[in-house]
């Protein structure tokens, strides 16, 4: 996907900034339809898309001590806008299609992991930090997501939600390194978060969760354990 956009704009600079707003269509498609099954209204599933598709850039922008990029640019406005309305438009179909959330959510968590990891770099951020802000921009969005619909993080419940996105950040990370960040690298980290996220979701595989006498079960989680 990012050596198509490349070859159409002819900018990598250009192509990240298109993949940026592709990313954020994509988690505000997923914050929508979580909304959508949560029962809010038309504004509550407009304002969990915008959440999810801008939080985790927002946040990272915070972090690096520069003005929010996501907030002044009408293109992701109207790409978190766009996306909660199809959400609640076309919610009977895709509320049909059971993994839907997760499939969105997996796609968004592919580019911000790089995108995130790309201005981390950009904005002079150390090898680990950057790859540490990238995961936090890719996993950002759906960690406050589930915080507004009071629900546990699945960040911190799901073993293959932050690890392809550090494992893509790390591959961002490498490609600087040895002095070679084409697009090749990007999209490397692309399909390497996006499989590892896939994988993790149809074999439901987890990393292990201590077991704690007395506690109640979590089928998701022992669901997830067996899968590992």
């Amino acid at each position: 996907m990012l050596a198509v956009v490349t070859l159409i704009t002819g900018s990598s600079g250009t192509a990240m900034t298109w993949i940026s707003i592709i990313g954020a269509f994509a988690f505000g498609v997923s914050g929508g339809l979580a909304g959508v099954r949560a029962r809010l209204d038309l504004f509550g599933v407009l304002v969990l898309a915008a959440t999810v598709g801008m939080a985790g850039g927002i946040l990272r922008d915070v972090l690096l001590g520069i003005r929010p990029a996501s907030l002044s640019d009408w293109r992701m406005i109207a790409a978190v806008t766009l996306a909660g309305i199809v959400a609640f438009l076309a919610r009977a179909p895709l509320s049909r299609w059971e993994p839907s959330i997760e499939a969105f959510d997996a796609v968004g968590l592919a580019l911000f992991c790089v995108i995130g990891t790309d201005v981390a770099l950009h904005n002079l951020a150390a090898p680990v930090t950057a790859a540490l802000l990238g995961t936090v921009t890719a996993v950002g969005g759906g960690a406050v997501r589930d915080i507004v619909l009071n629900r546990v993080p699945g960040v911190l419940k799901e073993g293959l939600y932050a690890v392809p996105a550090l494992v893509g950040s790390a591959i961002v990370v490498l490609g600087y390194e040895f002095g070679h960040g084409t697009i090749l690298w990007y999209v490397a980290a692309v399909v390497s978060c996006f499989a590892i996220r896939v994988v993790g979701m149809v074999f439901h595989v987890n990393l292990p969760v201590a077991p704690v006498p007395g506690a109640p079960r979590d089928p998701d989680t022992e669901q997830g354990a067996q899968g590992t």
